[in-house]
C-alpha cells in the first residue's frame, strides 16, 4: 500500500504479505528527535506488521521535534509542559483512528512502541484510550499520571500488555522513576512485563531481542 496522509508526518513500511488487515505498530520517539530514530530498526521487526513512525509536532531549534517541551531551566529542575503533553496525546490518539482507516490496519491489534517521552506519551495514550491499544512496548520512559485523561481508572483495560525497559544508570530519566510502573499498571490489572538493562539512556542489544520475543507472544 502506498503513503497516505496524516495529520503527523510519518514514515511507514508496509506489512509483507498479510492476509486481512495488518497489525500495526505505531513508533513515539523521544525528545530533540524524528521520525526516522526510532524507524531505523523497522526493518528487524516482524514482517507481518504494518510500521508507522510518527514525527512530534513541535519544532525545536536547531533541530529534532518533541511532543511537548521541557523547561530545563526551571528553577523547580526538569519542567514539562502537561498541557502540551495532552495536546499531544489527543493528536495521537486522533492518529490511530487515521491509520486504521487509511491504511486498513486490524484495530484490534495496535502496538504502540515510545522510547522516553515517546513511551511517556505511549503510556498516556493507552491509559487514557485503552480500546485503540492492545500493547504498550515503553523503552526508558515513566508513567506520568498528570498527562492521563480525568476518570483512566474506570476504563477496560482487560485487551492491555505492556513491556517497558529501562537502563539502570540512566541519566536522563532516574530508573527510580520506571520502577513504579509495573506497580502502577498491576494495580490496574494491566499485565506487564518490566526489565532493567546495565546502559543509560538507550537500548540495549538484549533489550531489543526480548522485546521482539515478548510481542511475538502478544
Amino acid at each position: 500500500m502506498e503513503k497516505k496522509k496524516l495529520q503527523l508526518e510519518h514514515n511507514y513500511r508496509a506489512a509483507q504479505n498479510p492476509s486481512g488487515k495488518p497489525p500495526a505498530i505505531i513508533m513515539l520517539h523521544g525528545f530533540g528527535s524524528d521520525e526516522n530514530d526510532l524507524f531505523s530498526f523497522a526493518s528487524e521487526l516482524p514482517s507481518q506488521y504494518a510500521i508507522f513512525s510518527l514525527k512530534a509536532p513541535i519544532k525545536l531549534q536547531p533541530y529534532g521535534n518533541a511532543w511537548y517541551n521541557i523547561y530545563f531551566d526551571n528553577s523547580q529542575g526538569k519542567f514539562s509542559d502537561d498541557e502540551q503533553a495532552i495536546e499531544s496525546r489527543e493528536l495521537v490518539s486522533k492518529c490511530i483512528d487515521e491509520i486504521i482507516e487509511k491504511y486498513q490496519v486490524d484495530k484490534n491489534n495496535i502496538t504502540l512502541l515510545g522510547f522516553s517521552q515517546g513511551t511517556i506519551l505511549s503510556f498516556s495514550v493507552a491509559l487514557s484510550y485503552p480500546e485503540k491499544v492492545k500493547n504498550v512496548i515503553g523503552l526508558s520512559g515513566y508513567i506520568n499520571e498528570e498527562i492521563l485523561k480525568s476518570g483512566y481508572e474506570n476504563n477496560d483495560f482487560s485487551n492491555l500488555n505492556v513491556y517497558t525497559s529501562h537502563g539502570t544508570v540512566d541519566q536522563v530519566i532516574p530508573v527510580q522513576w520506571a520502577q513504579r510502573t509495573k506497580p502502577f499498571l498491576e494495580n490496574l490489572n494491566i499485565d506487564c512485563k518490566y526489565s532493567e538493562f546495565p546502559v543509560g539512556h538507550g537500548v540495549a542489544p538484549q533489550n531489543f531481542q526480548e522485546l521482539k520475543e515478548w510481542l511475538a507472544k502478544h
